[in-house]
């Protein structure tokens, strides 16, 4: 579980990155999940956008779809989303030390 500190530093951190994965009228199919999952692997951070006519989860599939990538919502706006999930991949600087 991420700390108050830390979710701040995450956000400003997600502030400056461009969406990378986009979700659209399928929702958060399985083809989607994969993709954040891979993201989560290989930048830690994902910022997720959904397309306007997606209807936008409530909390709970949030939290239900972070725990299944194993992933925390770091902060939700409108219809963007983003994921923190520490990696394993070497070779990467971690965000959080």
């Amino acid at each position: 579980m991420i700390t108050k500190t830390e979710r701040i530093k995450l956000r400003s951190i997600a502030s400056t990155i461009k969406p990378t994965v986009w979700v659209g009228k399928e929702g958060f199919s399985e083809k989607v999940l994969t993709q954040i999952e891979e993201e989560l692997f290989n930048h830690e951070l994902v910022k997720i956008t959904m397309q306007d006519n997606v209807p936008t989860p409530t909390e709970f599939e949030l939290t239900e779809m972070a725990v299944k990538l194993g992933a925390e919502v770091v902060t939700t706006i409108g219809k963007k989303i983003v994921l923190y999930k520490h990696s394993e991949k070497k070779g990467i600087t971690h965000i959080l030390a």
